[in-house]
């Protein structure tokens, strides 16, 4: 396993950071969810990111439960606040100073912690304002319950404003954690210009586009059983605009990249989004131990400039690159 440095900070992630949306206490059972920690651990990854908001809570227990008997100085847990939780009342969401200091409080109760190693916003509140967002971090930072804040989908303009008011207040912000991969490369243009300039790296999720960029899903047959697109609780609509037949075409060519590198295509889409400078780490979450002890394989690879300029040709126009999509709410969730 390779290690970056978080931003401009002293703090170390490995390459690939071991994620649960979407699986723990949710899509897989909870030994099942052990069993891919225990696998993560085993392969040399020591990074772990969950949200208050995966399974309604339920994916910060389990993953405190799996890792309870790890050193924890030996770990970097990363958590999130945004998204609606528990019964989902008005103060239930959002970046307010209420709901962010009481979320951090039920975090570290369901990860067994005292501490977090970063706590990230999970998406820009345009309902409250900056400053008290911004406030309530660093006084959680100086409580000691997270040591570094991040955030995560913010575009360019947010970026810049937080990190100012960070510096205000006396804290860092490290991190921002989009989505990007081979499809889906919006950030390039703006979010990592800027935070290259303020000492920011991405933490980036879904490098395999949903599932889209294993070349599982073929262009004009019938979705896999139980593959995500099959499953509307578990991500099938944002895989859905990928679920083309012009996009799935585009991805078959990879197959022959990944064949002359001796990869699979899960291992050279992750290796892929950890050729961008910017980037310290690629989520990937998992289903079963063995896609972890498969994927974990993509960090250190390098692919040459050449390579990548095979996969442009072979991707052509259905890559995604405008600025635009990445969006806050325009409000707040219920």
């Amino acid at each position: 396993m390779e290690f970056r440095y978080l931003g401009k900070s002293g703090l170390k992630v490995s390459e690939i950071t071991y994620g649960n949306w979407l699986t723990h206490g949710s899509q897989v059972e909870n030994d099942i969810a052990a069993q891919c920690v225990e696998a993560a651990l085993t392969a040399g990854i020591t990074t772990f990111d969950t949200a208050d908001a995966y399974a309604n809570t339920a994916a910060e227990k389990v993953l405190g439960k799996a890792l309870k008997h790890q050193r924890r100085e030996s770990l970097e847990i990363f958590t999130k606040v945004y998204w609606p939780t528990g019964p989902k009342g008005p103060n239930d969401v959002g970046l307010s100073r209420k709901h962010i200091m009481e979320s951090i409080d039920g975090s570290l109760r369901r990860l067994k912690t005292d501490y977090v190693d970063l706590y990230q916003a999970h998406r820009y509140d345009v309902e409250t304002p900056l400053e008290e967002t911004m406030q309530a971090f660093a006084d959680i930072v100086r409580q000691g319950k997270a040591l570094y804040i991040g955030v995560s989908e913010w575009n360019a303009e947010q970026i810049r404003a937080g990190h100012a008011l960070s510096k205000e207040l006396g804290f860092q912000l490290i991190s921002n954690q989009p989505q990007y991969s081979m499809l889906w490369r919006v950030i390039e243009d703006k979010v990592v210009p800027v935070s290259e300039e303020l000492g920011l790296s991405q933490i980036v999720w879904s490098p395999v586009a949903q599932g889209v960029l294993t070349g599982k899903y073929k262009p004009g047959a019938e979705l896999p059983p139980g593959s995500r697109a099959t499953d509307e609780k578990g991500g099938a609509d944002m895989v859905k605009r990928f679920l083309n037949d012009d996009v799935l075409t585009r991805v078959q060519l990879l197959q022959p990249i990944a064949h002359d590198l001796g990869l699979t295509m899960a291992q050279l889409a992750i290796a892929w989004v950890l050729q961008n400078p910017n980037v310290a780490s690629a989520l990937m979450g998992a289903s079963r131990p063995e896609q972890v002890e498969s994927n974990v394989k993509a960090a250190g690879v390098t692919l040459d400039e050449g390579i990548l300029a095979r996969i442009d040709e072979a991707l052509g126009s259905v890559v995604v690159r405008d600025a635009k999509h990445t969006v806050s709410p325009e409000t707040r969730p219920v």
